[in-house]
């Protein structure tokens, strides 16, 4: 399989870097990561992406996943709707591996079907399922992959038809019945990238129509100080947790103001960004013994509730990079690195001030990698593939079984899990190799990558 040519000139226009400050400390010196190290680390992360998809391949093959302890395949919902083939496609296209993908787009294009009487859950299957469509569409131009996300798109439509706008939880993708109440701004407010690009794609705008207007109403819920909680109501658009953050919940809310002001040209969303991010700056940060982290506090208030950080929030660091604040980034990201550190990788969630672990659970997260990629790009510095050959070592090392890599259950006594999402190779394994890969493989100014990791284009 070969990429477009128009496509594949959109992949390989080199950033033009911002001047690489001096190298953090912690990880090996920039000096001693040459490239041609790099180059070498780029196709070790290949090979063991490799052995997660063939262990997918021969034990898990149509399925959603693969339970990589019992070498057993799992599916979501009982039915397969080939999570991993979806979410993986782009993956093994940026890559090189023609024959791999060629294989999984074949499995998908020929044996996907969204004409199931099943109550799915909206935003991950909009992240992962649409978002990997439209992705192997722009690389590929196969037909085939957009027609199947424009029937998703419009099966998943009814979700958004609440008194607010807000999409509830679940939705059936046969009949469209929509249910589940409490959300939050991650799953409201994280849409518009892929039904954006549906609607752009395709001409029909009601796709970007009902994730704006998502949006919008989860911003326009904001407290006078500028923040939103962790939970709502989407029938009321009432706050049933007030609690406040960039972790799990809210996260991608952030990421996603930015970058469709990035991909769209949206101004709304642009001018939803500034007065975020201000607020956000005023009241998460706390320094502790001279490192920086990025606590919870009350939405209303701005009282500091708990001194909690983890690996969903490590995603902070690349955000506030590609939005241009590299000084700020820089820091997080080696306060994300100790945490690493402290137990050979990190946990789900940890306490800066008492420093202890409060979730000690590791699904395979990728977002430090990814913080470690943004940097690495936008400043030139290779303190951060170091850092990210560390972190590497590391997740193969505590992760890896016969079949594909576990998910620990703790990250203090190591012991696995019989789970490997998605996620691992859509965004991990991606970010591991974009790190040590040369820069031109895919260029963050020209490329946005959704909140899963999923490379889309502004191609209309």
């Amino acid at each position: 399989m070969r990429l477009h040519a128009a496509l594949l000139s959109l992949l390989l226009v080199p950033t033009v870097g911002v001047a690489a400050e001096p190298a953090s400390k912690g990880a090996e010196s920039s000096a001693s990561f040459s490239d041609r190290r790099a180059a070498r680390s780029a196709e070790e992360v290949k090979a063991q992406f490799l052995h997660a998809w063939r262990g997918y391949r021969e034990y898990a093959w149509g399925h959603d996943a693969l339970k990589p302890l019992t070498n057993a395949p799992h599916d979501w919902y009982g039915e397969s709707l080939l999570m991993t083939p979806v979410d993986a496609l782009d993956t093994m296209i940026l890559m090189g591996l023609d024959r791999e993908a060629g294989e999984a787009r074949e499995l998908i294009a020929t044996k996907l079907s969204f004409d199931r009487d099943l109550d799915v859950k909206h935003f991950e299957i909009v992240i992962r399922l649409l978002g990997g469509l439209l992705s192997g569409y722009q690389l590929t131009g196969d037909q085939r992959l957009l027609d199947l996300a424009q029937d998703l798109g419009t099966r998943l439509l009814p979700a958004f038809d609440s008194p607010t706008g807000l999409p509830y939880v679940y939705v059936n993708l046969r009949t469209g019945k929509a249910h589940g109440n409490e959300s939050n701004p991650a799953e409201a407010g994280t849409l518009l990238l892929e039904y954006g690009t549906l609607s752009k794609l395709t001409g029909n705008p009601v796709f970007y129509e009902k994730a704006k207007r998502a949006l919008v109403e989860t911003y326009k819920r904001r407290s006078k100080i500028g923040l939103v909680g962790e939970r709502f109501d989407v029938a009321t658009g009432e706050w049933t947790n007030t609690r406040s953050h960039v972790g799990a919940r809210i996260d991608s809310y952030y990421e996603c103001l930015w970058k469709c002001w990035t991909l769209f040209g949206d101004e709304d969303c642009h001018a939803m960004w500034k007065d975020s991010i201000a607020a956000a700056n005023r009241h998460y940060p706390e320094e502790i013994d001279g490192a920086l982290w990025v606590g919870h506090v009350d939405m209303e208030t701005g009282q500091r509730i708990a001194s909690r950080y983890g690996a969903l929030d490590a995603f902070w660091p690349g955000l506030l990079a590609l939005s241009g604040d590299v000084a700020q980034a820089r820091r997080l990201q080696d306060s994300s690195f100790k945490m690493w550190r402290k137990w050979g990788i990190e946990p789900e969630a940890y306490d800066y001030r008492k420093d202890e672990v409060i979730s000690a659970g590791y699904p395979l997260r990728p977002e430090i990698v990814e913080s470690a990629w943004y940097l690495h790009r936008l400043t030139g510095d290779a303190t951060y593939r170091a850092m990210g050959r560390e972190m590497f070592d590391d997740f193969v090392r505590y992760t890896r079984t016969g079949s594909g890599f576990a998910t620990l259950d703790s990250v203090i006594t190591k012991e696995k899990a019989d789970d490997m999402e998605s996620f691992v190779l859509a965004e991990t394994f991606k970010y591991f190799y974009l790190l040590f890969a040369p820069p031109e493989t895919l260029d963050p100014a020209k490329v946005v990558l959704t909140t899963e990791a999923h490379p889309l284009r502004r191609t209309w």
